[in-house]
């Protein structure tokens, strides 16, 4: 029986990679990650040398079956992403299920995680909530905001800075402008940002900027909820 190690990377700074990553990284047999560029960085960074294959949202369906050989074999496999915790809006769901089904080990290295990061940050009610991660860009986008209209818990979504104005309108819109939110941007690097207010604050905030830079935590208050 060989492991399947799902270790979080560092969604900024690279001192957030803890020492008992580093220490898996090192061990490990192979390294499956999203791009192997942005991984071979951080591997470099931290002296860990080991074979890497590529394993992302267009091709996890092809390198499944690579993966699980390699895990019959008895390698030891480690599975990272460009940023945060595998299979958390990233690829990995698929090659935990498999090792499950092939009976082998599956063990998490915890560590970074941006929508916790920014849930902490907000300043909203963190005892319940629900990650919705990125919403459909087009088919079923306005469907999905308007199934959480009855949501009482605090909602957490990620939007790209090309999308966050629109992610804002279209909230106001099913929740009306003066539900509280707050967002996290540039989290854990130089600039990092956490702003709190209604969603029509934050969007005045971010139509006043010359430009919108960072890829965005969107934390939304559920209904009811006025504090």
């Amino acid at each position: 029986m060989a492991t399947l190690y799902l270790i979080a990377t560092p969604i900024g700074n690279l001192g957030d990679l803890s020492p008992r990553a580093v220490e898996v990284l090192k061990q490990v047999d192979t390294i499956a990650c999203e791009d192997t560029r942005t991984s071979g960085f951080l591997l470099h960074h931290f002296e860990v040398k080991k074979p890497l294959i590529s394993f992302h949202s267009h091709n996890e369906h092809k390198k499944l079956q690579a993966l699980s050989d390699l895990l019959d074999a008895g390698n030891h496999i480690a599975l990272i992403s460009d940023a945060g915790m595998p299979a958390i809006s990233d690829p990995g769901f698929l090659a935990v299920r498999q090792a499950h089904l092939s009976g082998h080990e599956v063990i998490v290295i915890p560590g970074p995680s941006a929508a916790i990061s920014a849930l902490a940050a907000s300043g909203l009610p963190s005892d319940r909530f629900c990650f919705e991660g990125f919403l459909p860009q087009k088919k079923g986008r306005k469907t999905r905001i308007e199934q959480l209209t009855e949501e009482a818990r605090t909602m957490i979504f990620f939007e790209s800075p090309y999308r966050i104005l629109k992610l804002l309108d279209e909230l106001s819109l099913v929740f009306g402008s003066d539900r509280l939110a707050c967002f996290g941007r540039e989290l854990t690097k130089k600039f990092e940002e956490n702003r709190r207010g209604t969603l029509s604050e934050l969007k005045a905030s971010l139509s006043e900027r010359p430009s919108i830079k960072g890829e965005f935590v969107l934390i939304v208050a559920g209904k009811d909820y006025t504090e």
